[in-house]
């Protein structure tokens, strides 16, 4: 009876150590740099349908621009946004700090950044994908709907 009952707890543990520490990709950091990454996220996508972006590192100087906040902490950032035109898109990726906390940032980063910053267009709220990837958050914020979902996908694909 002793040994059942020991086998029975040892397959207990090991069942929980499995839930806590094993296949959960959400918390697998995605290796690469942000410019890397951001490659990988435009796959797929049409090149007519896709507009003309530049990757610009986001730093103390335009973080409020690009997240509508200069009070959210990150380890590094990168915004891929439309060279010229009013084009309601903006990929913004960013990689928290060692031992951040995801969730605090992702809700920050919902709160502040701005769909409406461009003139003319603009993101309607509820479009907008906050998600994460381990240490990397993403936000979606683009007007085109197959756009914004491909981003999307591929993420998740990472």
């Amino acid at each position: 009876m002793k040994k059942v009952l020991k086998i029975s707890s040892l397959i207990v543990i090991f069942t929980i150590i499995l839930v806590i520490t094993g296949c959960n990709r959400e918390t697998a950091n995605v290796s690469g740099s942000l410019n890397e990454i951001i490659t990988k996220l435009y796959q797929d996508i049409e090149e007519d349908k896709m507009p003309v972006v530049e990757n610009q590192e986001i730093t103390a100087d335009n973080m409020e621009h690009y997240l509508g906040s200069s009070d959210i902490e990150y380890k590094e950032g990168l915004a891929s946004e439309p060279i010229i035109g009013s084009i309601a898109h903006s990929i913004i990726l960013l990689r928290a700090r060692d031992g951040q906390n995801i969730e605090d940032l992702k809700t920050k980063l919902k709160e502040s950044i701005n769909p409406r910053k461009w003139i003319c267009v603009w993101v309607e709220d509820e479009d907008v994908i906050i998600k994460n990837k381990g240490d990397l958050v993403i936000a979606i914020v683009v007007e085109n709907k197959d756009i914004r979902e491909t981003v999307s996908k591929n993420f998740d694909a990472l």
